[in-house]
């Protein structure tokens, strides 16, 4: 992978988990399941590794991994109370 195919992919996992925590709010949980396969389908070619990034790329990934994760908090905010509720 290039830098620029690495970044690429951040930032398509970046974007489909900003739409999943608006698809969790909106208890969407059809179309929180496809946006959720498709972040995976995105995540594949990393599987294999990612080359290190120098520099500005480097900072972009970085600040990608946290919107990624901020919406994974976000998401969860929602979905583990729904799903204690279930097993409950």
């Amino acid at each position: 992978m290039t830098s620029t195919e690495v970044l690429s992919m951040y930032e398509n996992i970046a974007g489909l988990t900003s739409k999943m925590v608006v698809a969790a709010q909106m208890s969407d949980w059809n179309g929180l399941d496809n946006l959720e396969n498709q972040c995976a389908a995105q995540a594949v070619p990393a599987l294999g590794g990612v080359p290190a990034l120098q520099g500005n790329a480097r900072q972009r990934k970085i600040d990608l991994l946290k919107q990624i994760l901020a919406n994974d908090r976000a998401i969860r905010d929602v979905t583990e109370p729904w799903m204690g509720r279930l097993n409950g």
